[in-house]
């Protein structure tokens, strides 16, 4: 397969030598997993790239002056980049990889400046990420393959988190289990929202509109003013953060003029280097709530259910419903329920369920603050879904602070704590291993499609067809759930594989475009995606031929005019990089993802 342009300026050299990682998490079981995750990630080794545009030369002394702002062991080249990669890449072939062509890892704003002056000097790209645990859309992959890995997970200060107006001021590479343990070392009386990873970042997750299951669990929506790095060094603060010494730089969401938090969410205009963000004072009660419902086809009066809570206020918080396979990713590996190599049967689901005592379709989700107040919102969801849904199962536990004390979250056991009451921890992660055979051998990986929807039961009944037909097609179960907003929800078709079989790795790739596919005609796109399909969805915004799109490249070409910051990201691309554009999902294409060499030994039904 001949390289495509994006490969044109590769070296020869691959890296195959064991890898020693340097730390990057005190949490011992975070680094480990870190560790494990990256080290046995690939199928083949890594190919040496340069960035586009640029010569050996001119790389080699652009990097040796990297080292002099940075130090020699925060800028990584060679075999050091296998951390740089996605490790779920369905695509490994030379052509197809998205790998940096270096790494730098500044501490602080002055030595984020530094970078971007010499590769605005050497017109270098970077690849900006806080973690990079976006893992299923990319991790800490560039879009465009040569590009430098700018790694802030050493800028990791927590400036402030006040008490009184329950909000935060963190720097990019300040994890949720760092900001817990601050909040839980100064016995501050706040619970941060945390999503269902902990060692993510809190500044990446919330610009990359990421969510969690508290009152603030939509956490775009509860940041309050943002520092920004631009392309040239220069730094910006918005809202009420751009007032020196501020009282309210992080109490208001108002400003004077427009408001420009937004053209730096998953943007590539700015670096996010400071972010105000509120939390959810400590409450004086929990009260941890389930419901199911047995049928597949109960998913529309189930939806329209918590719709009209969510509306209505009786139910303030996010709803998070998954269906019965994976709760099944939960708590094993799919072979001890079914080794074979198909769907599993309807009534090998009801068995299942039974065994489990679960329904097929499962939701959680939790009420906080005065006790008498959260009575209140479940005997009203009580009465109505008595009517709605009368064959749906409720389970409700209350948690009180002891002797007239707010509620201490760790004192709320498993399974109804954990990111429930803003504690962190890893307890999704192991679904990723869901598809490995039972000896554990293997590369376990994940991909998802997610797409925004109308919360209408008809809406998601129809979705949930749509996607079973799809993922049955390609010998993979329905493997989903979905977080209810006030009129959206956010759904995720959660798709777990073994990396080292090509077989499965051509299904998952023929199922996402397929998904993508059925979104488009109906109007939906994905709130977040891999890096290979970014053109691809950005594609959906066509709107008077693509003006949103236009909009935002003027303005990437105004304040970055030599296209150095996340060239494709969200699929918005610089003056100088647009030959890269992949509007048509070619580059992610199955049919021609895997070699016909490698298909012949294929299943065939895939």
């Amino acid at each position: 397969m001949a390289p495509t342009a994006e490969f044109m300026n590769s070296a020869s050299a691959t890296f195959e030598e064991p890898i020693t990682f340097p730390i990057r998490y005190d949490d011992p079981e975070y680094q480990s997993t870190h560790s494990d995750l990256f080290s046995s990630s690939l199928t083949r080794p890594l190919e040496a790239v340069l960035p586009p545009g640029v010569n050996q030369t001119d790389f080699d002394v652009a990097i040796s002056k990297l080292k002099d702002v940075l130090g020699q062991e925060h800028v990584f080249t060679g075999r050091s980049l296998t951390e740089y990669i996605d490790p779920y890449e369905l695509q490994e072939e030379p052509s197809r990889r998205k790998i940096p062509s270096g790494a730098v890892c500044p501490k602080s704003i002055d030595e984020a400046q530094g970078v971007l002056r010499i590769c605005n000097e050497y017109k270098i790209p970077v690849w900006t990420f806080s973690r990079g645990k976006n893992l299923g859309y990319g991790g800490p992959a560039p879009r465009l393959s040569g590009s430098l890995a700018l790694d802030l997970h050493r800028m990791n200060k927590i400036i402030e988190v006040n008490q009184e107006f329950s909000y935060a001021v963190v720097e990019p590479g300040v994890n949720f289990t760092d900001l817990y343990d601050y909040c839980v070392l100064h016995k501050l009386k706040v619970w941060p929202s945390v999503p269902s990873l902990g060692w993510g970042s809190v500044v990446g997750n919330t610009v990359d509109r990421g969510t969690g299951f508290l009152p603030t669990a939509t956490h775009h929506q509860h940041i309050a003013g943002l520092e920004i790095l631009l392309a040239d060094g220069d730094v910006v603060r918005t809202g009420q953060f751009g007032i020196s010494d501020s009282p309210s730089a992080h109490l208001s969401k108002f400003t004077f003029g427009p408001s420009i938090e937004g053209l730096f969410l998953q943007s590539n205009l700015g670096i996010v280097t400071k972010m105000g963000i509120w939390l959810t004072p400590q409450p004086e009660a929990y009260l941890s709530c389930g419901f199911s419902m047995a049928e597949f086809d109960d998913i529309e009066v189930m939806v329209d259910l918590f719709g009209e809570m969510r509306r209505n206020g009786t139910l303030p918080n996010t709803v998070y419903i998954s269906n019965i396979t994976e709760w099944l990713g939960f708590t094993g590996k799919r072979v001890d329920y079914w080794d074979k190599d198909e769907p599993i049967p309807a009534w090998k689901i009801k068995e299942l369920q039974e065994k489990l005592g679960m329904g097929y379709w499962n939701a959680k989700f939790g009420l906080y603050g005065p006790k008498i107040v959260i009575q209140a919102q479940i005997d009203e969801f009580k009465r109505v879904a008595a009517v709605k849904t009368p064959t749906g199962k409720l389970y409700a536990e209350m948690f009180t602070g002891k002797d007239g004390n707010l509620l201490e979250a760790l004192s709320v056991p498993e399974p109804h704590g954990g990111p429930f009451v803003g504690v962190p921890t890893l307890w999704s992660l192991p679904m990723v291993k869901y598809r490995l055979p039972k000896d554990g051998k293997g590369i376990a990986g994940h991909a998802d499609y997610s797409p925004i929807i109308p919360s209408s039961g008809k809406a998601i009944l129809n979705w949930v067809r749509t996607s079973q037909k799809i993922s049955e097609e390609q010998g993979w179960d329905l493997f989903c759930d979905f977080f209810m907003h006030e009129r959206h929800v956010i759904f995720v078709n959660f798709m777990t594989f073994d990396k080292s079989k090509p077989e499965h790795r051509q299904a998952i790739s023929t199922i996402l475009l397929n998904l993508y596919q059925e979104g488009k005609k109906r109007g939906y796109s994905t709130y977040r995606t891999h890096v290979n399909h970014m053109d691809l969805n950005a594609d959906s915004y066509d709107f008077n031929n693509h003006a949103y799109q236009r909009f935002v490249e003027k303005l990437k070409n105004a304040v970055d005019p030599n296209g150095i910051l996340s060239p494709g990201k969200q699929g918005m691309w610089p003056e100088k990089y647009k030959q890269f554009r992949d509007p048509k999902g070619k580059q992610a294409d199955p049919r021609t993802l895997i070699s016909s060499s490698v298909l012949e030994t294929a299943n065939p039904k895939l």
